[in-house]
């Protein structure tokens, strides 16, 4: 029985909330299907779950039940909806693929490459076993060794660092769901950007928080806004990615962040600083002092920063860090068993290996994303003329304008030509930015030049429907 495959339940107003600008074009019942199966495909609605009632969703939506009729049966008809009279409708993932086996081009996900010379320094924590297995394999704060490595950097930088501030997580994720599940209580608030990386926003909710977000750009972040936010509602923590945002690409300047961390340490707000994208500097000017720095040590304990090497060095080199104030670190070290018992030794041995000779590293990834940048600028330009192309100084992917609110639709109808591409509505805490789309240019040069002409293809045979969307009118932003 459908019911009890049913794990979680969606009502009809937050699934309303998710579907954002979701009304393009004249078959509305095929726009409501297909908004839901794309909450179904990147993963905002989990599979498994029973969406609301026919008639209450029509009722939330201020549409006939016979819309919400046909869109629920386009859904059963494309394998994302199981549905059995009297036990409701429960969203599933297809079972066949619908791009095109080992055709397809991944602007999902920006994952560079390994890079080179890896290989040698896994080898080397191969030859190293002995020691490795002498080690007990449960650490909750990471090897010393590492830790004085990553503070290091941090002193460096200008921000004084002791290793005692350094705990080693896996990855930068793990790090930003053990903060917020140790500082946050149910329905504190926090501050987060919009758009932002969607992981972080699901790891706060995971945790319990109720998410107010403050705008950015592709020129940056709306300076007033997020002060004022700040100031005013006085959030338990705010997350930010100050430098080539995720996915704008934009740096924060040093004043606006002087302001944020004014108004932070006034307001007793945490800043949990993304730094994970920090060192991915192609051709910045000049680099604004961190977070860490300005805070110094009179406001050391409004910063906390998080850092990896999955996209400096490889994304199966599962380590990261949080850098923060010793009492807070100690009540992280506390919090952290119940989610797990620490880092790999193995990958420690080898990031501290690749950290002996961060630099080097550091100029071969600036140097492929300079140029795997440029040919994507450049072929986003020519072969799509209509889109807003942004200059971005660093980071993995361009925030594109379509000019038009179907980024969906786009992401759709380009994953049945072969080409995976994540709409700008995932980016996004309320269905919002549908008329951006996020390209990375980390992939190999052959699969950008394919995977631009599959959108360009895409988007001529989208032209009618982006016509229509391009008047449709936006609702407030409240």
């Amino acid at each position: 029985m459908t019911r009890s495959l049913a794990r979680a339940h969606i009502g009809a107003k937050q699934l309303v909330a998710l579907l954002g600008e979701w009304e393009v074009g004249d078959a509305v019942y095929s726009a409501l299907a297909a908004r839901i199966a794309l909450l179904l495909d990147d993963g905002r609605i989990a599979t498994y779950t029973r969406l609301p009632a026919e008639r209450e969703l029509a009722d939330a939506l201020g549409r006939s039940r016979t819309t919400v009729v046909a869109a629920y049966r386009a859904l059963r008809d494309s394998g994302h909806l199981i549905s059995v009279r009297g036990s409701g409708s429960v969203a599933v993932l297809p079972t066949s693929p619908t791009a095109t086996s080992g055709t397809e081009v991944d602007f999902a996900r920006a994952v560079p490459p390994p890079v080179p010379g890896l290989s040698d320094v896994l080898s080397r924590a191969g030859d190293a076993a002995t020691t490795i297995l002498a080690h007990p394999g449960f650490d909750l704060v990471g090897e010393r060794h590492l830790r004085e490595q990553i503070a290091e950097r941090y002193c460096a930088l200008g921000a004084p660092t002791s290793a005692e501030q350094i705990m080693i997580t896996v990855g930068a994720q793990h790090a930003i769901a053990l903060v917020s599940r140790t500082v946050l209580r149910h329905r504190d608030n926090v501050v987060v950007e919009a758009p932002t990386y969607p992981h972080a926003y699901e790891a706060v909710l995971t945790a319990g928080g109720r998410l107010a977000s403050t705008p950015v750009s592709n020129l940056g972040w709306d300076g007033e806004h997020l002060v004022s936010i700040v100031t005013r509602m006085r959030p338990q923590l705010a997350y930010l990615i100050p430098d080539f945002h995720n996915p704008t690409g934009a740096t924060m300047p040093e004043a606006v962040r002087e302001r944020v961390l004014d108004a932070a340490r006034r307001s007793g707000t945490l800043l949990l600083v993304d730094e994970t994208t920090a060192d991915l500097d192609i051709d910045r000017p000049s680099a604004p002092p961190s977070f860490a720095c300005l805070a110094g040590r009179h406001s050391a304990g409004t910063v906390v920063s998080v850092g990896s090497l999955s996209k400096t060095i490889w994304g199966g080199l599962r380590i990261g860090w949080v850098r923060a104030d010793p009492v807070l670190l100690s009540r992280l070290v506390g919090a952290r068993p119940a989610g797990d018992l620490g880092t790999s030794v193995l990958d420690q041995t080898v990031a501290a290996d690749v950290l002996s000779n961060y630099d080097g590293f550091l100029a071969h990834r600036r140097a492929l994303l300079r140029d795997r940048r440029d040919l994507l600028t450049d072929l986003l330009r020519t072969q799509l003329p209509d889109w807003d192309i942004p200059v971005v100084r660093g980071g993995l992917s361009l925030w594109v304008g379509l000019r038009a609110p179907i980024s969906s639709a786009l992401a759709q109808a380009a994953q049945r030509r072969g080409v995976r591409i994540t709409a700008g509505t995932k980016f996004g805490t309320d269905g919002t930015h549908e008329r951006f789309i996020r390209v990375p240019f980390t992939g190999d040069p052959d699969r950008i030049r394919r995977g631009v002409g599959i959108l360009r293809d895409t988007w001529d045979s989208l032209l009618p429907l982006a016509g229509a969307a391009a008047h449709h009118r936006l609702p407030p932003t409240l």
